[in-house]
C-alpha cells in the first residue's frame, strides 16, 4: 500500500474542562468540553458575518470562508488578524483594492448559529446558486478511500478530547489524507480546511483530489467543496436530494455512507471513483 503522506493537523484542540456527575453512581467528574466561540468575520472593517465556532485555525477560516463564500479569491486578500475582543473574536480581514470594491457592492450582514450554512443568504435563487463546473480530475482507488477513512479516525483530536465536532479532510489519490481540520460546525471545518489546502504546499492539487468529511452532506457542503476547486466530496454518512442534484449538475464526484470502501454509496460522477 502507498505510504501515507505527513497529514496536516490542526492547531491544538481549544477544549475547556468543566465538573459532572455521573447519571449512574453519582461520581464526581472533570469532563473536556469543546470550546464555542463567536467569531464576527468583518473584511475592510464591516462585519459580514457572526457565527459560532471552535477557535482554532482562525487564519485557514478566513481563507476558506471567503472563497467558499464568493467573496474574495486567496491572492485578493492583503492580511488577515484575529483579535479577541469582549465577547468573542473579531476575525478581521483586509482585501485589496478590486476585492475590497467588489465586497462593498454586494454587503450584507447575516448572523447564525452552529450547523448553518446559508444563514444571511438573502434570497432562495442565492441559496441554489448555479455553480461553476469542477474542472479537475481524481481517480480514487478503494485503497485511497480506506487509508483516507483510517487517518480521519486516528486524527481527530478535538473529537477524542470531547465528542463533540465535525472533522474535513482532503484526499489526493496515491498520498491518502494530506490535511485535516475540526471545529464545533461541520461548515466550518470545511472552510478551515479549504484554507489549510489553499495555502499550503499542495494547492496546485485542489482539483486532483476530494473531500472527506464526518457529516451527512448538504448542499452548502457540495457548494463549498466545488468552489474550493476539489473533484469529489466523500462523507460518513448520506446526501439529501438537493445535495445530489448540485453535485450532478456541477460534475463533482460524491459518496455517501462511507464508512469503508466496500460500504460506501455513489451518488454523482462515478468516475471519480473508477467505475
Amino acid at each position: 500500500m502507498t505510504k501515507v503522506h505527513q497529514i496536516d493537523l490542526p492547531d491544538a484542540p481549544p477544549t475547556a474542562t468543566t465538573p459532572a456527575q455521573r447519571l449512574g453512581d453519582g461520581a464526581a467528574l472533570n469532563v473536556e468540553l469543546a470550546q464555542e466561540t463567536a467569531i464576527a468575520i468583518s473584511y475592510d472593517g464591516t462585519t459580514q458575518a457572526v457565527l459560532m465556532a471552535s477557535p482554532a485555525d482562525l487564519v485557514d477560516f478566513a481563507y476558506g470562508f471567503s472563497l467558499t463564500e464568493g467573496i474574495a479569491d486567496p491572492a485578493e486578500i492583503d492580511a488577515v488578524t484575529p483579535e479577541t475582543v469582549e465577547h468573542g473574536i473579531d476575525l478581521r480581514i483586509w482585501l485589496k483594492r478590486t476585492a475590497s470594491e467588489r465586497f462593498i457592492g454586494r454587503r450584507r450582514r447575516m448572523v447564525g448559529p452552529v450547523g448553518c450554512g446559508l444563514c444571511g443568504v438573502e434570497t432562495l435563487a442565492a441559496a441554489m446558486r448555479p455553480l461553476p463546473q469542477v474542472t479537475g480530475d481524481c481517480a480514487i482507488t478503494t485503497d485511497d478511500l480506506d487509508m483516507a477513512l483510517a487517518a480521519m479516525e486516528g486524527g481527530q483530536r478535538l473529537r477524542d478530547a470531547t465528542g463533540a465536532s465535525h472533522a474535513a479532510g482532503f484526499l489526493l489519490p496515491g498520498r491518502g489524507l494530506v490535511a485535516l481540520r475540526e471545529d464545533v460546525g461541520r461548515h466550518n471545518a470545511l472552510d478551515k480546511l479549504a484554507g489549510a489546502m489553499l495555502r499550503g504546499e499542495d494547492a496546485g492539487r485542489i482539483g486532483q483530489g476530494a473531500v472527506v468529511m464526518t457529516s451527512r452532506i448538504s448542499v452548502d457542503l457540495v457548494q463549498k467543496s466545488v468552489l474550493m476547486g476539489a473533484a469529489g466530496l466523500i462523507a460518513l454518512s448520506a446526501p439529501t436530494q438537493a445535495a445530489v442534484t448540485a453535485a450532478q449538475a456541477a460534475g463533482l464526484g460524491l459518496a455517501g455512507r462511507a464508512r469503508s470502501s466496500a460500504r460506501a454509496e455513489i451518488y454523482a460522477h462515478p468516475q471519480r471513483f473508477g467505475l
